[in-house]
């Protein structure tokens, strides 16, 4: 075994070599900034390719825009089974039905597999975020497996399940309230998962809207697969509307692990993005704030497409 093998064997959760991916491609088909003939939306999802598997990394917010944006894109998602959820919040929910019923006329078993972290079915207290996904998911013959800790779904591709919250990072509303056990109390957007995917020059990490903090996250990352770098850092993190000092304090705990590529999207924002590209050193090649139609591919980096390489966030 190699000097490699025999580290990661040492470092995985238990005690086996794990997979390492050699093909990995992340796809950006919904979030706020569009390139032609994208459309854009307040919302999330993504494809993830690895080795040959498809996964659709949550579903887009209004019920067109995903489809539309893959089609526009020359992307068939008919052959894609498997889709993971970030969390139940509309922007991140809202497409998957109506596209579900779109591909199933021509793959019955098209997004037949929904991954969610436990506590995703939280009845919301009203005026809430959540949506009712379940019932009707179960009801057009699909199957849905609730992870309450990390889980490999496929060769080299982990789901975290729900993050364990061990830095104090509060990037969610305490406004809004879910009833757990029967009582009223803060929803903390408990399910909050992120996909982790081993490849050798680190970890690919993807984040809906990281309301479990990019930190938390990255952490649970290097606790699946071992304390190694974070070779691209992808989606959501939610802090466009947190403290600069939160910013910069992510910023330096990211700069610690060290970030090959970091492609954000969605809930970020646009000066967050610029702050934590500057610390991390990465210039407008390394680091964007991806459109719809924006690529991650392991080999070549990031494809920015026109409109987000006019933003400079170096």
């Amino acid at each position: 075994m190699t000097l490699t093998a025999l580290l990661l064997a040492a470092l995985s959760p238990a005690g086996a070599v794990p997979t390492v991916a050699q093909r990995v491609k992340v796809t950006v088909l919904s979030t706020m900034l569009a390139d032609l003939p994208g459309r854009g939306e307040w919302g999330y999802a993504a494809l993830v390719e690895v080795d040959g598997r498809r996964i659709l990394f949550d579903a887009g917010a209004e019920p067109g825009t995903v489809i539309f944006n893959a089609k526009a894109l020359g992307i068939d998602l008919a052959n894609v089974e498997e889709v993971v959820i970030s969390h139940n919040h509309w922007d991140h929910v809202g497409g998957l039905m109506p596209l579900r019923t779109t591909l199933m006329a021509r793959n019955p078993k098209a997004l037949s597999v929904l991954h969610v972290g436990a506590g995703a079915f939280l009845q919301g207290v009203a005026p809430t975020p959540r949506r009712d996904i379940a019932t009707p998911f179960r009801a057009s013959g699909g199957r849905i497996i609730v992870h309450d800790g990390p889980a490999e779904i496929a060769p080299g591709v982990w789901v975290t399940g729900p993050v364990n919250r061990i830095h104090p990072e509060t990037n969610y509303s305490l406004r809004v309230r879910v009833i757990s056990e029967g009582k009223e109390i803060p929803d903390i957007v408990p399910e909050d998962t992120s996909l982790v995917i081993q490849t050798p020059e680190g970890l690919v990490v993807i984040s809906g809207c990281g309301h479990a903090g990019v930190v938390n996250i990255v952490t649970a990352a290097r606790q699946i697969a071992g304390p190694q770098r974070i070779a691209a850092l992808i989606g959501g993190l939610h802090l466009s509307n947190v403290k600069s000092s939160v910013v910069e304090w992510s910023a330096a705990q990211l700069q610690a692990i060290g970030v090959d590529y970091f492609m954000s999207g969605h809930c970020t924002g646009l000066e967050p993005t610029r702050r934590l590209a500057t610390v991390l050193g990465l210039g407008p090649d390394k680091a964007v704030y991806a459109p719809v139609g924006g690529i991650f591919e392991r080999g070549k980096g990031i494809d920015a497409r026109a409109v987000a390489r006019s933003i400079p966030v170096g």
